[in-house]
Order: C-alpha cells, then structure tokens, then sequence
C-alpha cells in the first residue's frame, strides 16, 4: 500500500468516535423506545445500526486499515455473533437476559439479521471511503 492510499489515523479516528456517539443512542432509541416507527425499522434497525457501529468501531481501532479491511473484519465479527446464537448454555442465557447481553449478543438467530449486517456494513464502508477515507488521505 501506498502512503497516498492509506488514511491519516489522527484524522480519521475523531470522524469515527463522532459516528459511534451519533449510532449508540440511535440505535438504543430505535431498539428499546417505542417511537411507533414502522415494524420493520424497529425490527431490523437496531440490527443495522448495530452493524454499522461495529464497523465504525473496527475503524476506530484500525484506523491505518484500508474500508475494504474494515468492512471484511466487521462481516466476520458479525456473523460470528449472529452463531455464537445458536450456542446455548447457562452462561451465555444468563448475560443474555441482560440489558447488555441483548444489545451486545441478542438472543435469536437469524439469517436475515446476516443480511441486514452486511447492507448496513456495505453502507458504512461506502460512507468511508467516499467521506472518510478519502478526505483522511487526501491530507497526507
């Protein structure tokens, strides 16, 4: 990888935090705060603003990391949570029930879920690296 190519963390991770701040409440509110928003945004909303913040976060974390690298990282990640669904034990159910358990875990799984990931995932990774990424680069 060039340096042209790679994105100025110290510009990049401010652009990042401000997102994951901008998508924890959101998506708190779409989850958990009857808004009488349609059945779908509430259904599958969180999902995808949980996705979305992953990525972000991976962002954050890795913030030298190409938004191809980011977006990869954050489809396993994902999808490995959506199967750890399937693993059922007294551990796991136990912080399942939980307020953190449910915003981290979730309690069902679903392949549509896998679905929603990866849009929200494709949808954050193009707002990289039209926005973010390119502006990050731009400055070096």
């Amino acid at each position: 990888m060039t340096p042209g190519n790679r994105p100025n963390s110290a510009g990049r991770r401010p652009r990042c935090a401000a997102i994951i701040l901008l998508l924890i409440p959101v998506g708190l509110l779409c989850r958990f705060v009857p808004l009488g928003l349609p059945y779908i945004i509430v259904k599958y909303g969180g999902s995808f603003l949980w996705a979305a913040t992953v990525y972000w976060c991976i962002a954050f974390m890795g913030a030298q990391s190409r938004p191809e690298v980011i977006a990869l990282t954050a489809a396993v990640a994902t999808t490995l949570v959506e199967f750890v669904k399937l693993i059922q034990s007294p551990g796991l159910g136990t912080f399942r029930n939980t307020f953190a358990g449910k915003v981290l875990l979730g309690r069902h799984f679903s392949y549509i879920d896998i679905a929603v990931y990866c849009c929200a995932i494709l949808s954050s990774l193009l707002i990289d690296k039209r926005a973010i990424h390119f502006q990050s680069a731009s400055k070096e």
